[in-house]
């Protein structure tokens, strides 16, 4: 019953919109059906022995795909070993603060023509795919770098002085005590940074990919199909509800401890 009173606006809003679209009768705005029938012609109706996925869902969705995770790794362990270390020495910190704050103001998209120029420099022959993951990587890892500074200072007196007590050394105050500590606001961090990871992959295959759901959606569009432009959008929002719904499980099987902790009696 609870699931019904959260859900019953999204089946209303799609009779409307169908109806509306029927009436308006523009192919830029098809309604939920047409989109559905789109989103399966182009990436579902593949042989069962492929999950069903067709040739475009495999040489589009999963590159996307590989490419978003690959450069959200990436990031988070820079952003969270970088952080911790920079966390723990407010010296190191105040050097290089205005270097952090110079680097996330400026747009990832419009360093992708300085990446294209650096890995024509290497004569690579992955050089867009570097491109593509230098760019994500350099516009997700602020939201984990400054998540994981901030929970690294923001540590209980009390942990680190029984981290003393015990003459931990300083990699296994990290491990066992810095880490777990600092690890709700990284895991914060980190769901951000998943949602910018989602709009840089689509980004940079508009930009300068040759496959992806990015560079689908581009094709569609200049080829003035509705239809499959909406479908990419749709897929797109999709793809965001899952691996966040995802990622918030594996939060709450992870932190587990902390809301016990932080539980009022």
């Amino acid at each position: 019953m609870k699931l019904l009173t959260k859900i019953w606006v999204i089946p209303v809003l799609l009779v409307v919109w169908e109806f509306a679209a029927r009436a308006v009768g523009n192919t830029d705005f098809p309604p939920p059906t047409t989109i559905v029938a789109a989103m399966y012609e182009l990436w579902f109706s593949g042989p069962a022995s492929r999950i069903f996925l067709t040739d475009d869902a495999i040489d589009n969705i999963l590159p996307s795909l590989g490419r978003m995770f690959g450069g959200w790794i990436l990031a988070a362990l820079i952003g969270i070993i970088a952080g911790m270390l920079l966390g723990r020495s407010r010296t190191a910190t105040d050097y290089v603060d205005p270097l952090i704050e110079f680097g996330r103001s400026l747009p990832p998209p419009l360093l992708i023509p300085v990446f294209l120029v650096l890995q024509a420099g290497l004569h690579s022959p992955y050089g867009v795919l570097i491109t593509q993951l230098a760019t994500i990587v350099f516009g997700v890892v602020w939201p984990v770098l400054l998540n994981s500074i901030d929970g690294a200072r923001a540590i209980d007196r009390t942990y680190t002085e029984t981290a003393t007590v015990f003459n931990l050394t300083r990699f296994q105050r990290l491990r066992v005590v810095v880490l777990p500590a600092a690890s709700p606001k990284i895991f914060a961090g980190l769901r951000l940074s998943l949602s910018l990871a989602l709009i840089l992959m689509v980004l940079t295959e508009l930009i300068g990919g040759s496959d992806g759901i990015g560079y689908q959606l581009l094709q569609a569009q200049r080829s003035f199909d509705g239809a499959a432009v909406w479908a990419t959008i749709t897929l797109l929002g999709i793809l965001g509800y899952v691996v966040n719904s995802l990622f918030v499980l594996a939060e709450r099987r992870v932190l587990v401890w902390h809301r016990q902790a932080t539980r009022n009696p």
